[in-house]
């Protein structure tokens, strides 16, 4: 990658002096150079022409000094770093410009040497500066990503380290959960809009708040479903009763949340449960387009025809024996 350096200063001969002493590192790639001759100029040329990643700028300009321009780089969004120049008595100047962000500084006369070793030194910085950025932006994303479907200590430790939990296809032991509205498609053909959509957001809202309170993995959402996964993609010696406690606290929330929207004169059934534990494999099907973290086997089957049984048993929560087994043996 060429380095754009960008050289604000009022001496007529330094333009041609540094494409002489550069000319090598010019040829080669390694550094284009533009020239200001005040801060004026310079900020002028960052506005218009961009991609700038380093500023060398002397102190004394007319106009806008060296030290003005360092000022207003510091207030810009890029912050672009700047090398000073200055003569040897100037060093309360310099100090000033250490302290409005100058990464480091070369004397007058110029030793060239000496500039390009500054120079070289500050793009090494500069580029260290960026790979943190970068790595910093792509932790945001994926944090904001992940923390659709996992819990906000997962999602940082996904985000932050991709490879300390296993997101490819596996098979392990885990605890699975579906839940479901009763009769809530008949009942949204009666819904406005504009009351369909804050009922659904603040349930969905709610139950997952309940989810990620127990470390569980959301792995679908399917209008006012949700599939819910604990041991996986992260270990989770305790995930039978994880499933358990988080399925009484679901309906806990969601009789509450039925209780509130019956006042209000609609007709919200109740929400169903079923929970399961064995076998899966689990991992991101995404097609490598998208984040898909989801589960696959009888034992999510399972767990999806005991939330259907709740229909003909009359119950809101249908655990399974093997779940309940779990429990029992984790709890003696």
């Amino acid at each position: 990658m060429t380095a754009q350096i960008l050289i604000v200063d009022d001496e007529p001969d330094l333009e041609a002096l540094i494409l002489q002493k550069f000319r090598h590192q010019i040829r080669d790639g390694a550094v284009s150079f533009r020239f200001a001759r005040d801060g004026v100029e310079a900020l002028a040329a960052l506005k218009t022409g961009g991609g700038v990643d380093l500023v060398v700028t002397d102190i004394n300009m007319p106009r806008m000094d060296g030290l003005s321009l360092l000022a207003k780089l510091q207030e810009s969004e890029e912050k672009v770093s700047a090398i000073v120049v200055s003569a040897y008595g100037d060093l309360s100047n310099i100090r000033t410009a250490m302290n409005r962000g100058a990464f480091d500084f070369v004397t007058k006369p110029i030793d060239f040497l000496d500039l390009e070793t500054t120079i070289t030194k500050t793009m090494r910085h500069i580029k260290i500066l960026r790979d943190a950025r970068q790595r910093q932006a792509e932790a945001e994303r994926a944090h904001a990503s992940l923390s659709r479907y996992f819990s906000p200590n997962l999602a940082e430790q996904l985000a932050g380290d991709t490879d300390a939990i296993e997101l490819t296809g596996q098979r392990r032991e885990i605890a699975t959960l579906f839940t479901d509205i009763a009769s809530f498609t008949a009942l949204v053909e009666t819904l406005e809009p504009d009351v369909l959509g804050p009922l659904l957001n603040d349930y969905l809202m709610g139950m997952t708040d309940q989810v990620f309170a127990y470390e569980g993995t959301v792995a679908k959402i399917v209008g006012d479903a949700l599939h819910v996964l604990f041991g996986a993609p992260g270990e989770q010696p305790d995930h039978a009763a994880r499933a358990v406690n988080c399925a009484l606290a679901l309906d806990e929330y969601a009789q509450s949340f039925r209780a509130r929207w019956n006042k209000k004169g609609i007709a919200l059934g109740v929400t169903r449960i079923g929970v399961h534990a064995g076998r899966a494999i689990v991992g991101n099907f995404g097609g490598g387009r998208l984040f898909d973290y989801t589960a696959y086997g009888d034992t999510i089957n399972v767990a999806a025809r005991l939330e259907e049984a709740n229909k003909q048993l009359g119950t809101r929560i249908c655990v399974s024996a093997t779940l309940a087994g779990k429990v029992s043996r984790s709890a003696t």
